[in-house]
């Protein structure tokens, strides 16, 4: 009897599908009669209905090195080999984990997955890459940033906008303009740029990130090649007067201390891969801008996997 609301309706079967109990059925399997359908199925039969999806547990187990298939054996998920220190942890095993101690964070452990960058790339059809978008307030960083975004999408790429701003209406909240917390800033906000790139996501971080020793420790945490930095090299009186939100008139009049490009410096990047710049004073519209980032990165060939 299934019963739904106020309604009930009862299913019963015709006596023909009432299955006798033996001692079978205390194993889940139970022996088909044969008259009830016009066919036999014989103890063999049953047996061998379990090798297609077999089959397809064993197909899952394949993974492809140099664009050739070749089996591979999880350890400790699918043999009954020792667990290794970081992989599949979760299994029961012989292996001890192998602890770390990261920062303030003590007895973690790294838990590996078989489903990797790669394999994510391949989904997506793309190489998950971190294009980070620095210069001056004002430079336009924002602007490139949501052209690129667009201009990618039409590819059929997925991608990831990590606005300055943004993300400290969550994430950085609780982060001051200070100069230690500027840096934690860019830290945070440079390791969930990881993440989205290790997910095959090109993510597009727009930030000021004046210093480049907390640019570079975000490079440090990508393999080489995956961090992008685009460097918007416009002048500060171009900035300055452009001024979108108001903060260069208020950090002239003193009301916002440690602005970068007023009270305290930017420092330009020495080795960016690439850098807009006005053409005879004249700034290219934010699509021509973006159609270099996103030559760069085919050119590369982070736009197929």
């Amino acid at each position: 009897m299934v019963a739904i609301g106020k309604c009930s309706s009862i299913y019963r079967t015709s006596p023909e599908f009432d299955f006798p109990e033996t001692s079978s059925r205390k194993l889940g399997l139970s022996k088909l009669p044969g008259k009830s359908f016009g066919f036999s199925v014989s103890s063999s039969e049953v047996k061998t209905s379990f090798i297609g999806p077999l089959r397809a547990i064993e197909a899952s187990r394949m993974s492809h090195v140099n664009g050739k298939a070749e089996k591979f054996q999880r350890v400790g998920c699918d043999s009954n080999e020792d667990l290794p220190t970081n992989d599949c942890n979760g299994f029961a095993g012989k292996g001890i984990p192998q602890m770390s101690t990261i920062g303030n964070s003590t007895n973690i452990v790294w838990h590996k997955c078989s489903v990797e960058k790669c394999d994510r790339d391949e989904l997506l059809q793309q190489r998950g890459c971190v294009i980070w978008v620095t210069g001056l307030s004002g430079s336009g960083k924002s602007t490139l940033a949501c052209a690129l975004g667009r201009g990618l999408h039409a590819r059929g790429k997925l991608t990831y906008i990590l606005d300055g701003d943004n993300v400290r209406h969550g994430l950085n909240r609780d982060l001051s303009f200070r100069a230690e917390d500027r840096a934690e800033n860019i830290r945070r906000t440079g390791e969930v740029a990881k993440l989205f790139a290790d997910a095959g996501v090109i993510c597009i971080a727009s930030l000021i990130s004046p210093y480049r020793k907390e640019r570079d420790a975000c490079r440090a945490l990508l393999a080489e090649g995956d961090f992008i930095e685009v460097f918007m090299d416009i002048p500060l009186h171009v900035c300055e007067a452009r001024d979108p939100k108001g903060l260069y008139k208020l950090a002239r009049a003193g009301k916002i201390k440690g602005f970068t490009g007023v009270d305290d410096p930017y420092e330009p990047p020495l080795t960016s891969e690439i850098v807009l710049r006005q053409n005879q004073g004249i700034c290219d519209s934010p699509n021509d801008l973006a159609d270099i980032v996103i030559s760069y990165l085919d050119k590369k060939g982070y736009l197929k996997a």
